[in-house]
């Protein structure tokens, strides 16, 4: 089942079921409670499905890539925050300010949280996942390492719009099958297999949430593989995962003084 969120002609914002090319709102994210008639989804733009509450991030989370970057295994998650103004979705221009210096794309599997949970195993941590996303989690490489004595992952990663997510969240996939690719002005420049992830989706629900409680609407990005690379002005940036769909944004110069 897809769920997005979107808004429709008179400015509404509305999220529900995407259901052979309708919108069917719902009064909440999972609910199956009708708020209104369906609406052609020609006539919805598409937004971030979620707002999430919390955005977390995760670095070194594939086996290739900690294999090239000679990085051992991590045995509970290595993450960051995104801060909620980052939030972008399907078809959004995303400024590169001039501050933010050199920039690349990461396409990731998101992990929606469904169920509030503390302190759970990995086997209840299943039961908590809502489904799953594509993101692009845009870091600026320049702020991460600028200043020696402290790695800036949050403030590298939380530009405005630098944290794309969409079009949709999938409840009914497999994230063993799936295959994350990113293509820029529809090139392929990225393509892994979700299945050679170090810690799995439930692992890493459990290992949160034993430092955290995660609330429903919740979104974690599993982290990136290799294929990660410089972005500009100009470019179109696309994650596409088949089972959810891609999520699309143009890369543009700051605006002139």
């Amino acid at each position: 089942m897809k769920w997005g969120r979107g808004h429709i002609a008179d400015g509404s914002e509305i999220i529900g079921v995407i259901d052979n090319h309708e919108f069917h709102p719902r009064v909440g994210l999972g609910s199956e409670i009708s708020a209104g008639a369906s609406v052609p989804i020609s006539e919805v733009t598409l937004l971030a499905p979620i707002r999430p509450g919390k955005f977390i991030g995760l670095w070194n989370n594939y086996k290739a890539a900690a294999e090239k970057g000679g990085m051992e295994h991590p045995t509970h998650p290595l993450y960051f925050f995104k801060s909620d103004s980052s939030l972008s979705g399907q078809n959004a221009d995303v400024e590169l300010p001039i501050s933010a210096g050199r920039v690349i794309f990461e396409g990731e599997l998101g992990i929606v949280i469904g169920k509030t949970c503390k302190e759970v195993t990995a086997e209840k941590a299943e039961e908590a996942i809502f489904g799953y996303t594509c993101v692009n989690d845009i870091t600026s490489l320049d702020v991460l390492h600028a200043d020696p004595s402290f790695p800036q992952w949050t403030r590298a990663k939380s530009f405005d719009g630098f944290g794309v997510v969409g079009p949709v969240i999938e409840t009914t996939l497999n994230w063993q099958e799936l295959t994350v690719k990113t293509l820029v002005n529809g090139r392929e420049r990225q393509s892994y297999l979700t299945s050679d992830m170090i810690l799995s989706p439930a692992e890493i629900i459990s290992c949160l949430s034993q430092d955290m409680t995660l609330n429903p609407g919740d979104l974690i990005a599993c982290g990136t593989s290799l294929g990660a690379r410089p972005i500009k002005p100009g470019m179109a940036v696309e994650v596409v995962i088949e089972g959810i769909g891609s999520v699309s944004v143009t890369m543009k110069a700051p605006a002139a003084n």
